[in-house]
């Protein structure tokens, strides 16, 4: 036999909506087999939250169960409590959908055992009539949030990730370009209980950093590239190989931009980082640098804010 579903949830009988919504959130999230991979406990415990909600969101199934437990009603319907009560005339397409509805929500209950149709739900033939009754939609289930961790290459050109959803595998499609913090739904259809939200985290990539859809990439350069220039071989996101020119002059955090090498259809930054050799040089070295700075005086900070305070 099923607990309690409100023993379940950990609320009273006489609990509203909203305090019922909110000791399922706080449940689902403690259960949720994302925060507890493996764990065989939380998992039991997490479809058994799912079960108790379903009932006690659903106020046909909330009421059902406060009058007949989970053995559904005794055989031969309610008995007296429609022939009892004055006879309901509904417009048909309406009291259709409200058949559908009480019908469907009453479906892990045992049935209704002496209704059929209609007409037996009702007492008798349906008639027309010019007012409507009016049926409370059922209040859908909040999707269940939680976080994904995407690789850095998979959120820039897209693919797949697979999750751990209430003991099953699903794999999530991931958009090309997708940012950080952006949400992911996986359907009901897919977990077998209810949707989720997956809150995108993007891991960082070990030289590649993003702004927007433009990549940046240090490349460090020694004090000859950057005095004379040259060439150096870079790496592209999708790992393409490119020979790229330094500019004589070239200056640490100077730019270089090679168009479309980005995410979708972004731009690829180099940004220039002038390497100075570690440890002393040696003493023919630094009369040449000593000699260089005499023949090209040239004061780097003379216009940064800061000179003439």
């Amino acid at each position: 036999m099923p607990r309690d579903p409100y023993e379940v949830l950990g609320v009273s009988r006489n609990a509203t909506a909203e305090e019922i919504q909110k000791a399922y959130r706080k449940l689902s999230k403690k259960y949720h087999p994302d925060r507890n991979p493996g764990d065989k406990q939380a998992e039991n415990a997490y479809k058994e939250v799912q079960e108790a909600y379903e009932i006690l969101n659903d106020p046909q199934k909330r009421a059902a169960y406060d009058r007949y437990g989970f053995a559904g009603p005794p055989p031969g319907g309610f008995g007296g409590g429609f022939g009892n009560a004055e006879q309901v005339h509904v417009d048909p397409e309406m009291a259709e959908e409200l058949f559908r509805r009480f019908m469907g929500g009453f479906g892990g209950f045992g049935g209704f055992g002496g209704f059929s149709n209609l007409e037996d739900l009702f007492g008798g033939p349906r008639r027309r009539t010019g007012s409507r009754t009016r049926v409370r939609a059922t209040p859908t289930v909040e999707p269940v949030e939680t976080e994904v961790s995407i690789p850095f290459l998979t959120a820039a050109l897209g693919g797949t990730v697979s999750i751990q959803v209430g003991g099953r595998q699903i794999d999530v499609k991931v958009p090309p370009g997708i940012e950080e913090g952006k949400k992911l739904r996986v359907p009901a259809e897919a977990t077998g209980s209810t949707d989720v939200l997956l809150k995108v985290h993007i891991e960082p990539h070990p030289y590649f950093r993003r702004e927007g859809n433009d990549l940046l990439l240090d490349v460090p350069i020694s004090i000859a590239e950057a005095i004379l220039g040259g060439s150096v071989e870079v790496p592209t996101l999708t790992g393409e190989r490119l020979e790229v020119k330094v500019q004589p002059g070239t200056s640490s955090g100077k730019r270089a931009r090679i168009r479309g090498k980005g995410i979708q259809g972004g731009d690829l930054y180099l940004v220039f980082k002038v390497m100075v050799p570690p440890g002393e040089v040696d003493a023919h070295s630094r009369e040449l640098i000593a000699e260089f700075a005499r023949r090209n005086p040239y004061n780097p900070r003379a216009n940064v804010p800061w000179a003439s305070a």
